[in-house]
């Protein structure tokens, strides 16, 4: 089994934002890391399930997704996700981040578990310098989060 471990930051909300994802298997650790100029908290939450997921070589492995963001968990948990499928994603905040979601997580076999965040587990602790310290960096190296830009001129944020 996979196990993927999440968090997402902002400086401001929105702000400078960045997230970061491990992937653990089998004794193995693969770090992911990426930091925005404008972004939410949520966005970043989210786009860090996402890199993981689409880090993953071999679909046939179960995974297990640990996430700090009542967010994201709940939105799958509580199936929030099927509803917004249900309506075509029309004015559901975040759309193109549950989209691009919607389309890596098809066929595979997950498993969404909330932890406290700040609490002292190890891998959400770093999950949370890479998040907070890939939004530290100097704002001309940050990334463009088009979607939240573009959703930002639609009046959809």
């Amino acid at each position: 089994m996979i196990v993927i471990y999440t968090d997402g930051a902002c400086s401001g909300n929105p702000g400078p934002g960045g997230f970061g994802t491990i992937l653990t298997f089998m004794g193995h650790e693969k770090e992911i890391s990426a930091g925005f100029r404008l972004t939410t908290n949520n966005r970043m939450e989210l786009l860090a399930v996402i890199v993981g997921l689409e880090a993953i070589k071999d679909p046939s492995h179960e995974v297990t997704i640990v996430s700090d963001s009542k967010y994201v968990v709940d939105a799958i948990n509580q199936g929030w996700l099927k509803g917004w499928i249900a309506k075509n994603f029309n004015k559901v905040k975040n759309a193109d981040l549950w989209m691009r979601f919607h389309r890596i997580s098809k066929g595979k076999k997950i498993k969404f578990k909330w932890i406290k965040g700040h609490a002292g587990h190890h891998y959400n602790e770093r999950c949370d310098v890479l998040a907070t310290t890939a939004a530290a960096k100097p704002l001309n190296t940050l990334l463009i989060d088009q979607g939240y830009v573009d959703s930002k001129k639609e009046g959809n944020i």
